[in-house]
């Protein structure tokens, strides 16, 4: 299926992906640093929760779709790599990290595509620890947006930068779990 409400969903998230980053290219005259902080992350959360939702809704409608299964990864990828490199230009991330998370979202990707090729996709399924990965690093983009006092009680610069440090070691983590899953396919296909 083409178009439902979950691949309209995903359709809204790749959407939002400019105004997360745009956002920040305002005039200073518009709106202060902190205040397009306050309005790109809610941005990137409104458009986090859209990829929690159309999953949801795609298998409790029994609406999923093989379209809809390549486009919400992509749209996930496109949303990170946007706001990661948005972070790197106003220094809230080291551009190092933003390198590692995004070069790997390439590298698995291009995996999985070339295993899918070769029949042997179930081998590089998603598993616990990429999505355990995915969370850290939407808790961390926004605190990173954000970067200012919450609450008056912490600073969400110092624990987004925290977890997007641990979101990196769960993400060459995985690409080594993955790659490893995969390693039997790549050797019986490329030797």
């Amino acid at each position: 299926m083409l178009f439902n409400i979950p691949i309209l969903l995903t359709w809204l998230r790749v959407a939002l992906i400019p105004l997360v980053v745009g956002v920040f290219y305002l005039p200073d005259t518009w709106l202060s640093l902190h205040e397009k902080g306050i309005a790109s992350t809610a941005v990137f959360i409104v458009a986090a929760v859209t990829d929690w939702f159309d999953g949801f809704l795609a298998r409790r409608w029994n609406e999923t779709s093989a379209f809809g299964a390549f486009l919400d990864p992509v749209a996930d990828k496109l949303m990170v790599a946007g706001a990661l490199l948005v972070l790197v230009q106003f220094d809230r991330v080291n551009a190092a990290i933003a390198f590692i998370i995004i070069g790997r979202e390439i590298t698995i990707s291009a995996l999985r595509e070339w295993m899918a090729q070769i029949g042997a996709s179930k081998s590089v399924a998603v598993s616990s620890l990429g999505k355990i990965k995915t969370m850290a690093q939407m808790a961390a983009i926004p605190m990173l947006l954000y970067s200012g006092p919450l609450f008056g009680t912490m600073h969400t610069g110092v624990v987004g930068t925290w977890l997007i440090g641990v979101a990196a070691i769960l993400t060459v983590w995985s690409m080594f779990y993955y790659l490893r899953r995969a390693w039997p396919s790549i050797k019986e296909n490329t030797i």
